[in-house]
């Protein structure tokens, strides 16, 4: 079921708490046990254990480890379990920046901290996970006319810190799609357009980036009008399509909404310019801002 998130609806659950509600269900589905008497023989009741299968409200881990023994799981896999229910309430880095972070971003940022995998169809600015603080800069400055300045800077610190994520031991894999609009357009100054550029550049000879452009001779495209973000959790059962517009953010994660999304990034992906032809048309327009900023000063 989608769910939309905005600054006036409460907080989307963590990861570890997706993956304890899902190995719930699972473990009651083995048994055979339907939620009352699952819920009974944990003195819970069934529309509590509702919640903890569908990841919504907070997790006791007592009921946890009552529901393990009630479901026949090894002392190794209850304790897991149990560790997974503790660690849910664990808040991520973000919970500092609550002044500079809208309500329906935190599920993003949950999402992202463990990503496996990331798949972006950009057809307006370039991803945030790319881009440098002056382009981010220059982006937020245009949505946000009304803001502080420490409120911008704040704001763009937490882009920043969305980066680190490529920084881990084991970064997830980031496939971006971007529409030649996206590398067309000025956003802030033909320099800042020309080190933002080089930046995707010098990204994509990591082997964790691989960038397309979706050229304008392309033509039509199966993505219509709106860009995407295809979340890879740890399981697939994790996997969220990501949406966001002016009011907040949609998470669609029933199979066929995921499967939708998946069909139309593989078209963009075999529509789109190689990742050599990408790094030419890169390089060329790095170069066009470069002079265009010679010019102006």
């Amino acid at each position: 079921m989608a769910r939309t998130h905005s600054e006036r609806t409460s907080v989307g659950p963590t990861t570890r708490r997706r993956q304890l509600g899902a190995e719930l269900k699972r473990l009651r589905d083995l048994k055979g046990l339907t939620l009352e008497v699952a819920g009974e023989a944990a003195g819970v009741s069934r529309a509590t254990l509702n919640r903890y299968e569908s990841n919504r409200g907070p997790v006791k881990w007592l009921v946890v480890d009552a529901l393990c023994r009630a479901y026949g799981t090894t002392d190794e896999e209850r304790a897991a379990l149990v560790a997974m229910a503790k660690s849910a309430k664990v808040q991520g880095w973000w919970k500092s920046y609550n002044d500079a972070i809208p309500g329906w971003i935190t599920p993003l940022l949950t999402l992202e901290d463990e990503a496996v995998e990331e798949c972006h169809w950009a057809n307006t600015y370039v991803p945030g996970l790319l881009q440098t603080p002056e382009y981010a800069t220059a982006v937020i400055q245009a949505a946000e006319v009304r803001a502080e300045a420490e409120l911008i800077e704040r704001m763009v610190d937490v882009r920043m810190k969305r980066q680190e994520v490529l920084k881990r031991e084991t970064p997830p894999h980031v496939w971006a799609i971007m529409d030649e609009a996206v590398v067309r357009r000025r956003v802030g100054s033909p320099q800042i357009m020309a080190e933002q550029l080089e930046h995707l550049r010098a990204a994509a000879t990591t082997p964790h980036v691989t960038l397309q452009i979706l050229p304008f001779a392309a033509g039509a495209h199966a993505a219509e009008s709106t860009s995407f973000i295809i979340i890879r959790g740890p399981e697939p059962s994790l996997d969220v399509v990501h949406l966001s517009n002016l009011s907040g953010a949609l998470y669609l994660e029933k199979a066929a909404e995921l499967e939708r999304h998946r069909v139309v990034f593989e078209y963009l992906r075999s529509q789109a310019l190689s990742t050599s032809d990408t790094n030419s048309l890169l390089a060329e327009l790095a170069r066009e801002f470069t002079a265009a900023a010679s010019r102006e000063q």
